[in-house]
């Protein structure tokens, strides 16, 4: 499996649509940025079914899936338990004390625009000057920092269910207090439970998806690293990203397609309507009957619209 350092951690990554995976084709290129507590392995059903078109490069963030952080960047059980203590007992201060835990590591910060820089390393490392970016939920967040960050990198962008939301202080504390269990419980036998895998994906998803694909999910959310898992929750959805976001969006310069989900309840689909109504640069498209993975629960209507929205024609055959 290919690995890269990128500021001190190596990162996972894999080519498709390319039979060499140290070059490229010729064809353009695609990057994919997959969500919280997945990894790039629920990208590539995408990526394979664009692959005639792009040559497509998908890779786990830092902490999640295959990018594991270094040993000694990973915190010790005490400094867990009492971390995650703070964010069970705790409810309007947890996100103060949790991102400040979560930032503790002099060298590793769990901001989204530092992952926005990973990316940006990444493509540096592999020579990659211009492509198309196509970047999941939280992965999408970071997309929108690093088209802002980097937009001389993108052609243009593909955001897949993301969107604005307001700050709510007793909503954002049950969910600070839920997200601190959340990454507490994740026994590794859970994944060996009969049926664990569809209660797991079923508030994600409109149309259920092949055992398969929603085990690869369970699994990668139950070694996701700890630290990471955290810290990302409290910047992801915080007081800061209320008030960051729309000014981001709102600084988009990269032609943007924001494709929502009709069900989702993960980031509503109207979170994503008000995000695009901030920039004439963002194309909103809503996709019926699915939910948080329209990519994967409408795959035929999302490669089109992807398609018709890069205006990449597919070769003749």
């Amino acid at each position: 499996m290919p690995y890269i350092p990128i500021r001190g951690v190596n990162h996972y990554y894999e080519w498709i649509g390319t039979s060499d995976h140290s070059k490229t084709s010729g064809k353009p290129i695609m990057v994919f940025v997959h969500g919280w507590g997945g990894s790039a392995r629920y990208w590539e059903s995408t990526a394979q079914a664009l692959s005639d078109t792009f040559d497509c490069l998908l890779y786990d963030l830092r902490g999640f899936g295959r990018s594991c952080l270094p040993a000694d960047q990973q915190p010790g059980a005490e400094n867990q338990q009492a971390t995650l203590q703070q964010s069970v007992d705790k409810t309007v201060t947890a996100e103060t004390e949790l991102l400040q835990a979560a930032e503790s590591t002099e060298d590793l910060i769990y901001e989204l625009e530092s992952y926005a820089d990973d990316l940006a390393a990444l493509l540096r490392a592999l020579g990659l000057e211009r492509v198309y970016l196509n970047a999941h939920s939280m992965g999408a967040s970071i997309a929108v920092f690093f088209l802002n960050l980097y937009p001389q990198f993108v052609e243009r962008a593909i955001l897949t269910c993301s969107g604005i939301f307001e700050y709510d202080e007793k909503a954002f504390s049950a969910f600070y207090r839920f997200g601190g269990y959340v990454v507490k419980f994740r026994p590794r036998w859970l994944a060996k439970i009969p049926f664990a895998n569809r209660m797991f994906m079923a508030r994600f998803l409109h149309k259920p998806l092949p055992d398969a694909i929603s085990q690869a999910f369970l699994e990668d959310f139950l070694l996701a690293d700890y630290k990471a898992a955290l810290g990302t929750i409290f910047t992801s959805v915080s007081k800061k990203a209320t008030e960051v976001m729309p000014r981001e969006f709102t600084k988009l310069t990269v032609p943007t397609l924001l494709i929502a989900g009709e069900h989702d309840i993960i980031i509503p689909a109207s979170m994503g309507q008000q995000a695009a109504d901030l920039n004439e640069k963002v194309e909103y498209s809503l996709i019926p009957s699915t939910a948080h993975f329209p990519m994967m629960e409408d795959p035929e209507t999302y490669l089109q619209r992807v398609r018709d929205f890069t205006h990449v024609k597919q070769p003749s055959l």
